[in-house]
């Protein structure tokens, strides 16, 4: 069959996921709570699946790893020699599994997203790492998607 379909993107005999916290294999904190608050609101607003803390009631299980946040310069100012724009880039590894079934839905699939900031907009690695981790929300749902 050709052209579209109206079904959905996602798999249907599914309706909740239990987020667990992903872990962060990185020396910079905090990005693991961001990014799986992120992933929590994105899943509720852009898939049929509920977000259900009991592991029991839960039809499936997501989980991951924070692998690497890094930082680069993009643009240099010339004149005084200072970084002018920073690239924050975050990549995880994810996991989804079909608790009745047992099947991997995501198999350790790596997923990356990156965000740039300036210090002349009186933005910080911070910023950056918060969009950064919102991007790669993002990513992860469009990763649930079932493939064509």
């Amino acid at each position: 069959m050709f052209g579209y379909s109206d079904k959905s993107l996602f798999p249907q005999d599914i309706a909740s996921v239990r987020l667990e916290m992903f872990d962060n294999r990185t020396f910079r904190r905090g990005t693991e709570y961001e990014l799986s608050h992120a992933l929590a609101k994105r899943i509720e607003a852009d898939t049929p699946y509920k977000i259900i803390t009991s592991k029991n009631r839960a039809d499936t299980v997501m989980t991951g790893q924070i692998t690497n946040i890094s930082e680069a310069g993009l643009s240099i100012e010339y004149e005084l020699g200072g970084v002018l724009e920073r690239e924050v880039l975050i990549r995880a590894v994810v996991n989804w599994k079909n608790l009745k079934t047992g099947e991997l839905l995501i198999n350790n699939q790596s997923v990356t997203a990156t965000a740039s900031y300036t210090g002349r907009q009186k933005q910080d690695f911070k910023y950056a790492s918060t969009l950064a981790a919102n991007k790669l929300a993002q990513n992860i749902v469009e990763l649930m998607e079932t493939k064509w």
